[in-house]
């Protein structure tokens, strides 16, 4: 339980004189392009500011899940961290709108949406004590379990996970007729081992990362949600910095953000085909199953927005940028 503790302190005693220390938590783990991103954004940090900015990452999950980083932040302990959509919605409640249920199609609707969208989100985190330094996209998450799962049947007595305080996942599953299973992620490979779990929602590459994929043997070929990433900085923090620093800053880990989208994109295809390759079989839904899929997930949206648990705004700004595609 120390060893968390012993990091930071060996860090600050590491660090040269008058430098500003950056701590940044994250459950991605170590050699994952994300880290890899992640400290080639931290590399440029330290040469830009000269050595008065450093940042250290803890990877891993090694400072705890996504509640106890952002506690750990609100106390000074951690000045930032990678966090889920379904967490940062305790403190900006629009947070999820890239991850409602089957908002998307594919990758054009999310760049098209987060071009207007992303400087919204920046707003409405800044308003609320957080810096947005990025936003990656982890892919879409699909239906991956040990049976086929077709038709509405077929969906009755899985052991369903979802991760744990995610909200909008557990409503969107209930209203499917399942009960999902909320669970910390780290739980969820020995779940999956002891038949705890069966069925998961999780993007191609991630279910080979956390190596969910041995019990895994089907998937449903209908992107339910679109994964993100927030890289957000505590406002204090970020304000100690000066303004040439904080462009440097912002440049180094905007940019990071940028190329891990692509490189996500090309992970998760590949990722499919080596699944496939290990004997995963990929199936279409019937058409009525997927209707009464996405209505579910429209209803939950809908419910939502009359809650007023989405922004007027930001939902406004999602469905035109859709729409200019001609997306219905």
């Amino acid at each position: 339980m120390f060893r968390p503790l012993l990091m930071c302190l060996l860090f600050a005693l590491s660090l040269p004189a008058g430098a500003q220390a950056i701590k940044i938590a994250t459950l991605a783990p170590e050699g994952s392009a994300w880290m890899r991103e992640l400290r080639t954004a931290a590399e440029e940090v330290g040469k830009g500011t000269e050595g008065r900015v450093q940042v250290k990452f803890y990877p891993g999950g090694v400072m705890g899940n996504d509640a106890v980083v952002l506690r750990k932040m609100r106390l000074g302990q951690l000045q930032g961290g990678v966090l889920t959509a379904s967490e940062l919605s305790m403190v900006y409640p629009d947070a999820p709108a890239y991850s409602l249920p089957f908002l998307f199609d594919d990758w054009n609707d999310v760049q098209r949406v987060r071009a207007a969208v992303d400087p919204l989100l920046a707003k409405g985190f800044e308003e609320r004590g957080l810096r947005m330094l990025g936003v990656s996209g982890v892919g879409f998450a699909y239906l991956m379990g040990d049976r086929p799962l077709r038709r509405q049947a077929d969906v009755a007595g899985i052991k369903l996970w979802v991760p744990q305080n995610d909200v909008i996942a557990i409503r969107t599953f209930e209203a499917a007729g399942i009960s999902p299973i909320p669970l910390p992620i780290g739980d969820v490979f020995t779940s999956l081992q002891t038949g705890m779990v069966d069925t998961v929602a999780n993007t191609p590459s991630g279910a080979i990362a956390l190596q969910w994929h041995g019990k895994l043997k089907h998937m449903v070929d209908l992107p339910l949600t679109f994964v993100v990433g927030y890289l957000v900085l505590d406002e204090k923090a970020w304000k100690r910095l000066s303004p040439a620093d904080q462009q440097v800053l912002a440049k180094a880990f905007g940019e990071a953000a940028a190329r891990m989208d692509a490189t996500v994109q090309r992970d998760n295809l590949a990722a499919l085909e080596a699944l496939k390759g290990q004997g995963l079989s990929v199936h279409t839904l019937a058409p009525e199953e997927a209707a009464r899929w996405r209505a579910a997930g429209n209803q939950v949206i809908a419910d939502m927005e009359a809650r007023g648990e989405l922004s007027a705004g930001v939902m406004s700004a999602v469905r035109k940028a859709l729409a200019a595609d001609g997306t219905p």
